[in-house]
């Protein structure tokens, strides 16, 4: 039996629902992880009926995320999927990007850090 995990963090991207000729869907989010010095960038995905936990959902929410870690072999190359079933919204501000800036937008104007990269 897997281990259900949580954690919480802010939206930061929402991607489109994929559907596949199997008939198979899914969707995937991003959310902002504050960690330290390094905030961490965490990409979830919720497949066939658990896509509609994301529709009442925008990026900027705060969110407490119950996910399960799945793991599987494909032509000896290993993937690890974090799958979210359950998905809440937390207490706190909406501290997303402006609408219409990109958060890759918002990296340009900092300064090389490249020193300071813990990897």
């Amino acid at each position: 039996m897997a281990n259900s995990f949580e954690l919480e963090g802010t939206v930061r991207h929402l991607f489109d629902l994929q559907t596949f000729n199997s008939g198979f869907t899914k969707r995937e989010f991003v959310v902002e992880i504050e960690d330290g010095k390094y905030p961490q960038m965490v990409k979830f995905e919720c497949v066939k009926d658990k896509t509609s936990i994301l529709d009442d959902v925008s990026v900027g929410d705060r969110v407490q995320v119950t996910f399960d870690i799945r793991g599987n072999e494909y032509k000896d190359r290993f993937y690890v999927n974090l799958v979210a079933w359950k998905l809440g919204k937390s207490a706190g501000g909406d501290d997303a990007p402006a609408p219409g800036s990109s958060m890759d937008a918002s990296f340009d104007n900092e300064p090389d850090q490249s020193d300071d990269i813990p990897f």
